[in-house]
């Protein structure tokens, strides 16, 4: 349907109708943008619980190693939080695959998209104007106009400006626009969890790295005197004091430690091409000094925020209240969508055939008017879109749900984690310390001869399961440490402005 509004020939006349006619139209717009159909969006109410388990929550572990570490809910963990681990070499790796991993960068380009495409769109809140210009020379045929006789060749030179403008009565546009909004916070939440993701996996795999120099290192060790008693076994042998089977059996421990030694450099191997990549770095290029565990400083105080601001910090779930968001503001595009939709438009401009005459009065034309489209029979497809924009919110928000609630129980398992990591780190110190004087009470008996080649095979068994249970156990608490942090959130909202992405200068890493 259009709608043509006359103007009055009189020139001041027509002019005051223009200008009341566009006043009208504005102060009908002011007063009908507030009409926004659909649902405003609610944050989700904060979880009323106030502790992650069952019983109280733990408080204090066991003393592993000279250090028991605290659970603190008064304090807050900082943006740089592996700082915490007080190794200058580690704060340059994390630092240095911030400033160059292709994955920061990608998810930075992607929320740089996201904000653009949100400025892209709010230019639907002003009108378009549009200019136009055409030259032809064209021959009309007389019959096309019932007359007869030769066509006449003639120029057609065009010039216009075309003003639209949509009225945004119901909202559907704003509510569009709501959409893209939440979508570049959740974007936003998503460069959070690559920050997060990237730190923690650097730091985990420096721990790894450790654990499998401190595992080659033992082993070697363990090799060296398992060499040594096989060596006086056979010089034993040779002396009838002892059967030639002992030295084969001693001879095969031997080997079987020996044959351990290569799957733990393939994985130290792996850890380090890891790192380079993590760095932004290929691994012909990047080298990183050794870092032991008595590098690293475990932290004693373990901030544990409280389950009400983890919701408020945590980047997935902060992902998670953005994609209700979304689904919440599509439901008020699909109601809008069942309204009418109002386009106000209006052209200028002028044509002649020459270019003496192209602003003449005669060749000038404008129009104003506005289109009206009101749906009225779909077969359904408006009124199940919004039925599907509804379903679609459920399950966005049954999605918010679960999040929460696996962030919840992430926490409290890493919780009862590093509380078991110091236990069974303990259990292990006191097992390697009785393994190891067992075995030098063996040796020394066996070199004596009064204990069998079998009670050393035992023994030299047993200290080296504990002697690698000991350092899986150390690795196995930094890095429950580490997660506890990322289940946290990771720090970011003590950040005072964007995360450093330059890495230090520092001549440890090449």
């Amino acid at each position: 349907m259009s709608m043509w509004v006359n103007i009055n020939p009189c020139p001041r006349a027509g002019a005051r109708r223009r200008i009341l006619t566009g006043v009208s139209l504005a102060v009908l717009a002011a007063a009908l943008a507030g009409c926004m159909v659909g649902p405003d969006f609610e944050k989700p109410a904060p979880p009323t619980v106030a502790k992650y388990t069952n019983g109280a929550d733990p408080t204090v572990t066991e003393s592993a190693d000279g250090i028991a570490q605290n659970f603190n809910s008064s304090d807050d963990l900082p943006v740089e939080w592996w700082r915490l681990f007080k190794n200058p070499v580690l704060d340059a790796v994390v630092r240095q695959g911030i400033a160059s991993s292709p994955t920061i960068e990608s998810a930075e380009a992607s929320l740089r998209q996201s904000e653009d495409t949100l400025q892209a769109e709010y230019g639907i809140f002003y009108p378009h104007v549009d200019a136009g210009f055409s030259a032809t020379r064209q021959q009309i045929a007389p019959e096309s106009q019932g007359k007869s006789g030769p066509g006449a060749v003639f120029n057609l030179l065009s010039l216009s400006a075309v003003l639209s403008y949509t009225l945004d009565i119901f909202g559907g546009e704003r509510r569009s626009i709501e959409a893209m909004e939440a979508n570049v916070e959740q974007q936003r939440n998503t460069a959070r969890t690559a920050y997060m993701t990237l730190s923690s996996t650097i730091v985990n795999t420096v721990v790894s790295k450790a654990a499998f120099e401190a595992e080659i290192e033992a082993t070697q060790e363990i090799i060296a005197s398992q060499q040594e008693q096989a060596h006086l076994t056979e010089i034993q042998a040779q002396a009838g004091r002892t059967a030639y089977s002992a030295v084969l059996s001693l001879q095969a421990q031997l080997e079987a430690t020996e044959a351990t030694l290569p799957p733990l450099r393939q994985k130290l191997s792996q850890s380090e091409n890891q790192l380079a990549m993590l760095a932004g770095r290929a691994p012909a290029n990047w080298r990183m000094p050794k870092i032991s565990f008595a590098d690293l400083s475990l932290p004693l105080e373990l901030p544990v925020s409280l389950p009400s601001s983890v919701v408020h910090q945590r980047p997935d779930i902060l992902s998670a209240e953005a994609s209700l968001h979304v689904a919440s503001a599509e439901i008020g595009v699909a109601t809008a969508a069942m309204y009418p939709s109002i386009t106000l438009n209006g052209s200028l401009g002028s044509a002649n055939n020459t270019t003496n005459s192209f602003l003449s009065a005669g060749g000038q034309f404008w129009s104003v008017g506005a289109d009206v489209v009101q749906p009225l029979f779909h077969g359904g497809t408006l009124w199940y879109q919004r039925k599907a924009a509804m379903d679609a919110f459920e399950a966005s928000r049954a999605n918010y749900r679960q999040t929460v609630l696996a962030a919840f129980q992430q926490v409290v398992d890493l919780l009862r984690a590093i509380e078991h990591d110091a236990e069974a780190l303990a259990a292990n110190e006191r097992a390697l310390n009785t393994a190891y004087q067992a075995l030098q009470l063996v040796k020394a008996n066996y070199n004596s001869g009064i204990a069998p080649y079998s009670d050393v095979l035992i023994s030299n068994t047993q200290y080296f399961q504990a002697r690698i249970a000991d350092i899986q156990a150390r690795a196995a608490r930094y890095q429950d440490t580490v997660a506890l942090f990322v289940a946290l959130g990771g720090g970011w909202w003590n950040a005072t402005n964007a995360p450093q992405t330059e890495a230090p200068q520092t001549g440890a890493i090449k």
